[in-house]
């Protein structure tokens, strides 16, 4: 039979209306019966879960949050509608994203046993790999609102004032549970020896070390860059996983393609050609590449992608990517000769 604390989590699922809680720990109550034999029961129980999968897909009815005040110019709110499955990502990055995912679904379980759910969590990895679209994710399979913490208006030239809206931040985090994204984090999250560094930013970067330890609030706090190499290393005990991101392989590459274009007859694809054209892009630049090709298709008067205009629809990515990093290059400021 269920144990106690499995109970107490159905009743506190059905209070909540959390469905997707119930659904999971009727599924453990049934895994558990079957392997006692009592297929039937086991079986009522999983019927009874698929009901309340049937439920989730329905419109949710989450109250609609909007910021207030000052914390409006802060943080930009949205309601995601993306889910895991969506992603195309690597397996261990996709189990250690639906571990936080299940954690927080079971955070009150968890919390019966003197645990906490992860909750804190950064991530990096070159642009346009998932990182930003992992935050949406977790709002969405969450049932949560995202908040995209706006840099340009929490930085200022102000002796003081960054560190007294990062607080406004953190409060609210307290207030309305959300997914917390502070994207390009290495704006404030850069190394404190940094030569080029000044006293405000690293001011900045004090206050959020201590505001995040501090913070025991039921939201998400998700930290995205490109540049881990810029962090200050005590960032990363703050967190509780600091998950890494790649470009696609091959195999991604091919379902990502196939995702993108699924409404679309691919049946002209060389996928070995079109794989190989992928290499060492990014998840967001083969998507481009796609919609490149479909635009195509469509103004052709048809639906079939060639494989011709997708191969080179995804050279020219890659064209644009390369010519993008010599300017990136050219920019760096050149070294002093030397004078001796």
């Amino acid at each position: 039979m269920a144990t106690a604390e499995q109970v107490k989590a159905l009743l506190r699922s059905h209070t909540a209306g959390d469905d997707v809680l119930f659904r999971s720990v009727a599924l453990q109550i049934a895994a558990h019966e079957a392997t006692k034999g009592n297929d039937r029961l086991a079986m009522e129980l999983r019927d009874l879960a698929e009901k309340a999968k049937q439920r989730t897909g329905r419109p949710r009815s989450v109250p609609i949050v909007r910021p207030q005040g000052e914390l409006a110019g802060l943080v930009l709110a949205s309601y995601p509608s993306m889910r895991l499955p969506d992603m195309v990502l690597s397996e261990a990055i996709r189990t250690r994203i639906d571990d936080v995912i299940c954690q927080q679904r079971q955070r009150d379980l968890l919390r019966t046993h003197g645990l906490s759910p992860k909750r804190k969590l950064l991530l990096i990895g070159p642009p346009g790999c998932g990182k930003t679209m992992t935050a949406s994710v977790l709002a969405a399979e969450c049932d949560i609102p995202l908040f995209v913490v706006q840099l340009h208006s929490l930085i200022t030239r102000y002796m003081g004032e960054t560190a007294s809206k990062l607080h406004l931040i953190f409060d609210a985090m307290a207030q309305t549970r959300g997914v917390y994204l502070f994207d390009e984090f290495d704006a404030i999250g850069a190394t404190r020896t940094a030569g080029n560094d000044v006293g405000e930013i690293r001011r900045v970067l004090n206050s959020f070390l201590q505001f995040l330890e501090r913070d025991d609030s039921d939201s998400l706090v998700v930290a995205a860059t490109n540049f881990a190499d810029l962090l200050d290393g005590a960032l990363y005990r703050r967190f509780d996983d600091v998950i890494g991101y790649d470009a696609p392989d091959e195999t991604m590459s091919e379902k990502l393609i196939r995702n993108r274009l699924t409404s679309y007859d691919l049946s002209d694809v060389e996928w070995g050609e079109v794989v190989s054209a992928a290499r060492d892009l990014s998840h967001a630049e083969v998507a481009r590449a796609c919609d490149d090709a479909a635009r195509g298709a469509i103004l052709a008067g048809g639906k079939t992608i060639l494989n011709e205009s997708l191969v080179r629809a995804l050279r020219d990515r890659g064209g644009m990517r390369n010519l993008r990093r010599r300017m990136q290059r050219d920019e760096r400021p050149t070294p002093p000769a030397d004078s001796g």
